[in-house]
């Protein structure tokens, strides 16, 4: 989507996304190494009674159902962070997720008029319709043409 499709209360939906249990271990093993993510028998006794992705890994999954619906062949051309981060409810294997991301705010910077601003919220859930994870992002957009 071009800066300029972005409305205010729009909802942009990405997804769906399915996490394996591969998936869950090979991104958890490289980068959260904590049992519950890597080691499924340990993690069957504890207390999620199972083996659950790492929240770095459902951020990492919503930030590409964003770029598949939104952000591929945008201006975007990153962001200065992120509001907020709720994990609410884990993520385990077999769960396909998809986002919902509602438009808060379009705007031109005061100071860079060639710097588009877009403020949303998003929402992952899984396939019970829980959220699963619950962030506030802000993207930058570069009008300049030069994009």
């Amino acid at each position: 989507m071009k800066f300029a499709e972005f409305k205010d209360g729009m909802v942009i939906k990405g997804g769906p996304v399915v996490v394996t249990e591969a998936e869950i271990l090979e991104f958890a093993r490289r980068f959260d190494p904590q049992w519950f993510h890597t080691d499924p028998k340990r993690a069957s006794e504890g207390r999620w009674g199972g083996l659950i992705a790492s929240g770095w890994h459902t951020c990492a999954l919503a930030m590409r159902m964003a770029v598949d619906a939104a952000l591929h062949d945008s201006e975007s051309f990153g962001s200065p962070g992120l509001g907020e981060v709720r994990w609410r409810t884990p993520v385990r294997p077999g769960d396909t997720l998809r986002l919902e991301a509602r438009v808060q705010g379009v705007r031109h910077s005061s100071s860079r008029p060639d710097l588009g601003i877009i403020t949303w919220a998003w929402t992952v859930l899984n396939q019970h319709d829980e959220g699963v994870l619950e962030l506030d992002a802000t993207s930058l957009f570069d009008l300049s043409g030069d994009s």
